[in-house]
C-alpha cells in the first residue's frame, strides 16, 4: 500500500454534548516522558479521501487514548463532531426537541429514489435519530408513538384513539394493519429496502427482518417480544396507566438498544479499556477478502469498489445500537491516535469511508 504523507494534527476538541456556537477548541496534548505513557489523539474526517483538509471539514471523529508506559489503554474516548446549521455539536449528544400534533393521522412515506415523506404527528429536532423512540399521551387518552426502525431507516408511527384495547399483542400490529405507519425516512443506506410496503405488510416491528432482534437484545425493549402486549410496550417507554387508560404525558423520548450513537462510542471505549494498544491496532478486521480488496493503493477503503458493513470490534447486528454500522472511519481515528503514540506509522493507517 502506498505511504500517505500526512501531518497528523494533535489536538483535543473541547465541546459540550449540545450545540455550541463556535468550532471546538483544539489544544496540543503532550505524551508522558516514559514509554507510551500519556494522552494520544487521532482524527478522521469527512472528505479526507477527496483531499479535504481537517481544518475545512464539516464533520470529524476524534479519538483520545490514555496509555501507560507499556501501551495498556487506561482511558478511551471517541466523539463525532459535526457542523449543523453553522453550529458545532456531537452526533452522540442525544438531545432532542419533540412535539406532537395529535390531530394528524399518520400516512406512509414512499420508497425508493422517488421518496416523499408521509404525514407525521411528530416534529423532532435532533442531530441524529438512529435508535430514537418517542411517546406522548393526550389529555383525552390518545397515544402517539414514534420509533426509528433500524433496518429500513424509517420512522414508524402509531396513533391509538381513546378506548383502544391495549391488551393487543405486538404481533398484531403489522404494517398491513394500518396501526404502524412508516412516515418519514431518517437516513439512507437501509439494509431492508422493500419495493413496496405491501411486501412486508404481514410483519411487525419486532419481526420485520433478519436483524429485528436489535430492538430487544438490550435496553428499554429488552423485555418486549412478539407476544408482549401493547401496554407492556408503552410502559417500557415510560407511559403510566390508570386502570386500562394511559395517563396523559408530554412527549418522552430516548434511544433503544445500547443507546444510539452515544451507546456506540461508549461500547468502543469499553472494548478498548484494559487492552494493549500494540495488539489492538485497528477497530476493523480487514482479513476478509471483500474488505481487504476494497483498500486501494492510497490506503483508502471503499472508494473504488462497493463494500458492505465491515466486521468490527463489535458485532454489527447485536452490539452497535440497532444498526449495521460501518466502523472504518472510527478505526481511522483510532489508528491516528496510535500514530501519535508511536505505535503505528501513517503508512499503516487505512482511511475509512466517511
Amino acid at each position: 500500500m502506498k505511504r500517505i504523507r500526512f501531518a497528523v494534527i494533535v489536538a483535543l476538541a473541547v465541546g459540550a454534548l449540545a450545540l455550541v456556537a463556535c468550532e471546538p477548541e483544539r489544544v496540543i496534548i503532550e505524551s508522558g516522558p516514559a514509554g507510551y505513557d500519556g494522552y494520544h489523539v487521532g482524527y478522521s474526517w469527512a472528505g479526507e479521501a477527496g483531499g479535504t483538509a481537517l481544518a475545512d471539514a464539516n464533520a470529524f471523529i476524534e479519538t483520545i487514548l490514555k496509555l501507560d508506559e507499556d501501551a495498556n489503554i487506561l482511558e478511551a474516548r471517541m466523539r463525532y463532531f459535526q457542523r449543523v446549521d453553522g453550529f458545532w455539536t456531537t452526533r452522540q449528544a442525544g438531545n432532542a426537541l419533540v412535539t406532537v400534533d395529535f390531530s394528524v393521522t399518520p400516512t406512509a412515506g414512499t420508497l425508493g429514489s422517488d421518496y416523499r415523506p408521509g404525514n407525521s404527528m411528530f416534529s423532532i429536532h435532533t442531530v441524529n435519530r438512529m435508535s430514537l423512540y418517542a411517546v406522548a399521551v393526550d389529555n383525552d387518552g390518545t397515544v402517539a408513538v414514534a420509533i426509528v426502525e433500524p433496518q429500513t431507516r424509517y420512522q414508524f408511527e402509531m396513533r391509538f384513539p381513546p378506548g383502544f384495547d391495549y391488551r393487543a399483542q405486538m404481533s398484531e400490529l403489522t404494517i398491513g394493519s394500518g396501526l404502524v405507519v412508516p412516515t418519514v425516512r431518517t437516513a439512507g443506506g437501509a439494509w431492508l429496502a422493500p419495493a413496496t410496503w405491501d411486501e412486508i405488510s404481514d410483519r411487525h416491528l419486532f419481526a420485520l427482518g433478519r436483524y429485528s432482534n436489535v430492538l430487544s437484545n438490550t435496553g428499554v425493549f429488552s423485555d418486549i417480544s412478539s407476544n408482549s402486549s401493547l401496554r407492556n410496550f408503552l410502559q417500557a417507554m415510560g407511559v403510566e396507566f390508570s386502570g386500562d387508560r394511559p395517563v396523559a404525558t408530554s412527549p418522552k423520548y430516548g434511544y433503544f438498544g445500547i443507546g444510539g450513537w452515544a451507546g456506540n462510542y461508549d461500547a468502543i471505549a469499553r472494548y478498548l479499556i484494559g487492552r494493549n494498544a500494540r495488539t489492538v491496532t485497528s477497530l476493523v478486521d480487514w482479513t476478509p477478502d471483500r474488505f481487504r480488496n476494497a483498500i486501494n493503493d492510497q490506503n483508502q477503503f471503499g472508494i473504488d469498489v462497493p463494500t458492505g458493513a465491515t466486521r468490527t470490534v463489535q458485532d454489527s447486528s447485536d452490539g452497535i445500537s440497532g444498526a449495521t454500522v460501518r466502523m472504518s472511519r472510527e478505526s481511522t481515528s483510532y489508528q491516528r491516535a496510535l500514530v501519535n503514540a508511536g505505535i503505528l506509522s501513517e503508512s499503516d493507517v487505512i482511511i475509512g469511508r466517511f
